[in-house]
């Protein structure tokens, strides 16, 4: 990671300050003070082994310069659910073994509403106001926040330029320059629309930006009974039969998809901000320097991507609450967040995408940050999973015309209802 070592050590040596406060204003130089948010020294933070080459600098940098508050990686394993597993059966014995965790954004509701999270506020706030908004939102539940994001995601639309010079405005207009896909023998859009995570995050992408919601506000209640969300599947559905959508797409995930737009046989993708770089460094790829990225369309202009991301959380059963808090600060400082963009590790905090070297150094920030300002989390609910296989299922039996868009609507919030 290109951090830059004296922003990191001004980050941490504020961050020792603020810890060093807590610990004072207590009245004890360490040790869990009353109520449980005051306590000072080592801690170790779990996260999924995917990604801690991300955090591995950082947590060196801020060991080097908290020798007395230092923080331990512990690697979870690499598939989701034996992450959550593995801190459920902790959290369940009421252990404070991981003082933090990365959670994925779509577990944050799951682990607060069990009340295992220490909520951010109190000795243990943290501001989040240059933090990306929908960020900020998927580590919200119930009107209060539970974790502090670290980083973030949201797809973006990939479109040829050398068959499509300009960004199509709305989705009118992708569906009207199908043509040009068609004189050149290729496919005209590709999307994940196999029936796992990736189809949630599509069909949750078109409803949104219709206008719809999954679910309300308390991550409960089903809200798809609406013109807007049903606009939004019958747009995916109805793409999918005609082929705008390729119907081969009832196969891909974000790698189908990346093989099939680097090897030059579909004109428009819709997949996450890594796939750029791959367009440019991978010399297999036979669109490098032909290609461009905006963010997804809507019927009107600019969609709302699903957002992906970590959200870091405080075990509410640690007795290092102060030195955790002070470390959750320091990885969303300007510094670390930067270093996160400098390894296609989409950052949080919103100032970093307007760096004029970033963005000539990776050129997608532009259009990620449009995307990330418009985005909406997948829903905030401590159901998800049921939730998303509710969504799955029903959208891939549309998709199959094995029922109608507004059955699969109404058997989507019966099975969402039942879940809770």
């Amino acid at each position: 990671m290109a951090v830059h070592g004296r922003f990191l050590k001004a980050a941490a040596a504020a961050s020792i300050l603020a810890v060093v406060s807590a610990g004072c204003s207590s009245g004890e130089d360490s040790g869990q003070a009353e109520g449980g948010t005051s306590g000072v020294g080592p801690i170790t933070f779990a996260m999924g082994k995917n990604d801690t080459d991300k955090l591995r600098p950082v947590i060196e940098q801020w060991n080097a310069e908290n020798p007395d508050q230092v923080v331990t990686l512990h690697e979870l394993a690499g598939e989701a659910d034996a992450q959550r597993d593995t801190l459920v059966q902790s959290l369940q014995t009421e252990s404070g073994e991981y003082d933090a965790f990365a959670l994925d954004v779509t577990d944050t509701a799951y682990f607060a509403a069990n009340n295992w999270l220490q909520p951010i506020e109190g000795e243990t706030e943290v501001d989040t106001s240059g933090l990306i908004e929908a960020a900020v939102d998927s580590a919200t539940y119930n009107g209060k926040l539970y974790a502090v994001p670290q980083n973030t995601n949201a797809q973006l639309l990939y479109y040829r330029t050398d068959l499509q010079p300009e960004a199509p405005a709305n989705w009118g207009a992708l569906v009207e320059s199908c043509g040009a896909a068609a004189e050149a023998a290729i496919d005209c859009l590709n999307l994940q629309l196999k029936q796992y995570e990736g189809l949630s995050v599509a069909a949750t992408q078109f409803i949104n930006s219709w206008g719809g919601q999954v679910v309300d506000a308390d991550g409960k209640t089903p809200t798809l009974d609406t013109p807007e969300a049903n606009a939004g599947l019958a747009a995916l559905v109805d793409a999918y039969k005609s082929d705008v959508v390729a119907m081969k797409s009832d196969g891909f995930t974000e790698e189908e998809t990346a093989q099939s737009f680097l090897g030059g046989r579909t004109m428009y993708a819709y997949n996450w901000p890594y796939m750029y770089e791959s367009g440019q460094t991978d010399p297999t790829s036979t669109v490098q320097g032909k290609f461009n990225v905006a963010p997804i369309v809507g019927p009107d202009g600019p969609g709302k991507s699903t957002l992906g991301g970590y959200n870091n959380a405080i075990n509410v059963f640690s007795e290092n609450k102060a030195t955790v808090k002070a470390f959750l600060e320091f990885v969303i400082s300007e510094d670390v967040q930067m270093g996160f963009a400098q390894e296609s590790f989409p950052p949080v905090l919103s100032s970093i995408y307007d760096d004029e070297a970033l963005q000539q150094e990776f050129p997608y920030m532009t259009a990620l940050k449009a995307a990330l300002e418009n985005a909406e989390p997948r829903p905030v609910t401590p159901f998800y999973p049921a939730v998303s296989k509710a969504i799955q299922d029903n959208t891939f039996a549309a998709l199959k015309d094995q029922k109608s868009v507004e059955q699969a609507l109404s058997d989507m919030s019966a099975a969402i209802q039942q879940a809770q």
